[in-house]
C-alpha cells in the first residue's frame, strides 16, 4: 500500500456512494472504499448490490469491501470483480447482530485457524492486494494475535481499536493500533475517535500507524481531508463555512445525478449531514424530512 497521503475515507453503510467516494477524493482522501458488501449478493448479481459497486476512473484508487466467509464465494466474486478496483478487503470488523450472527463481519475474530486458512486460500487466487478491516477483538483486546496470524497473507490491515463487544460507545483505545505497529511489518491503518484534524494528527504521532481511517466526521464534511493535509504539513488549516457546505453538497448532487445515484433517502441523508450545526438547521431538519423529491430538496438547500 503505497498511497499519496495518510488519511483515508472508511466504508460506511448508506454513505459510501461512488457520488461521495468521488468527492472526498477531490478533497484530498488518498483512498476510499466500497460499502460493506455481500459477496453472496455479489455472486448472485443482485441489481442493488451491483448499483453499491460502481466505480470509474474518477474513482481511483478504490477499495471493494467484502463481507463472507466462504472462500469459494469470496475467491469467485473476487475474480470477477477485482480487475476494476485498487485493493479488495475483506470485513472482519462490523458489529452488527445479523451479520455476527452469519458468522461474517465480528465473528471472525473468535476464529484464528479458519481466517488463517481462508487467508492463504484467497492470497493465492488472486491478483490485487488483499487487506483487513477488523476491530481489536469481539469481547476483550486480541489485536496482536491476531494481526500476526493474517500478517503473511495481507498487505495492510485497518484497525478499529474498540472490541465487537463495544459497538461504537466508550472510547477506541489508540495503545492497541500502537502495539501492532510496532510488532508488524505491513501497514497499519488507525481507526476510531477521528474527529479533526488534530486527532489525525494525534494518532500519527501516538501510535505511528501508517495511514488514519476517517468514518463519522466526513460525512457531510469532505474538507476534513484537506484539512488534514494542510495541518500534516503546515500545522494549520483552513476553516469551512455555510456557503462551502453549500457548493460542496451541489457538487455531490451533480456527481449523483452522473451516476444515477436517484435515492432521495440517501440523498437526503447526506443533506442532513451537510448542514447540521448551523443556525436553523433543526427546522430545515424537518423540512429535509417531510419533501418528497429532489427539486423541493434544492430549493430548501437554495433558501438555507
Amino acid at each position: 500500500m503505497n498511497l499519496k497521503n495518510p488519511f483515508i475515507l472508511a466504508p460506511m453503510a448508506g454513505y459510501s456512494d461512488i457520488a461521495f467516494r468521488i468527492l472526498c477524493k477531490k478533497y484530498e482522501a488518498s483512498l476510499c472504499y466500497t460499502e460493506q458488501i455481500s459477496a453472496i449478493a455479489l455472486k448472485n448479481e443482485n441489481r442493488k448490490t451491483l448499483e453499491l459497486i460502481r466505480t470509474s476512473s474518477e474513482d481511483k484508487p478504490v477499495s471493494l469491501q467484502l463481507s463472507g466467509r466462504d472462500r469459494k464465494i469470496l475467491s469467485e466474486v473476487i475474480k470477477k470483480h477485482e480487475k476494476n478496483y485498487d485493493y479488495i478487503d475483506l470485513n472482519f470488523g462490523c458489529p452488527s447482530k445479523k451479520i455476527v450472527k452469519c458468522g461474517y463481519g465480528s465473528a471472525l475474530l473468535k476464529e484464528k485457524n479458519y481466517v488463517k486458512e481462508l487467508l492463504k486460500y484467497l492470497s493465492s487466487n488472486m491478483k490485487k492486494p488483499l487487506t483487513i478491516k477488523m476491530r481489536s477483538g469481539f469481547k476483550k483486546d486480541e489485536a496482536l494475535s491476531l494481526v500476526k496470524v493474517i500478517e503473511p497473507y495481507v498487505d495492510a490491515v485497518a484497525i478499529h481499536a474498540r472490541t465487537r463487544e463495544q459497538g461504537y460507545s466508550g472510547k477506541a483505545d489508540w495503545s492497541i493500533i500502537k502495539r501492532v505497529k510496532e510488532n508488524c511489518l505491513i501497514p497499519i491503518i488507525g481507526n476510531g475517535d477521528v474527529f479533526a484534524p488534530e486527532d489525525a494528527m494525534k494518532m500519527l504521532d501516538c501510535t505511528k500507524c501508517d495511514y488514519v481511517m476517517i468514518g463519522r466526521a466526513a460525512l457531510g464534511n469532505p474538507f476534513i481531508f484537506r484539512q488534514c493535509n494542510e495541518f500534516y504539513k503546515n500545522g494549520k488549516y483552513e476553516q469551512y463555512f455555510l456557503e462551502d457546505k453549500k457548493e460542496a453538497f451541489y457538487e455531490y448532487l451533480g456527481l449523483a445525478e452522473k451516476y444515477n445515484i436517484n435515492n432521495l433517502f440517501i440523498l437526503k441523508s447526506h443533506a442532513l449531514d451537510f448542514f447540521k450545526g448551523f443556525k436553523g438547521s433543526r427546522e430545515m431538519k424537518n423540512r429535509i424530512s417531510l419533501t418528497k423529491d429532489k427539486e423541493e430538496l434544492m430549493k430548501i438547500v437554495d433558501k438555507f
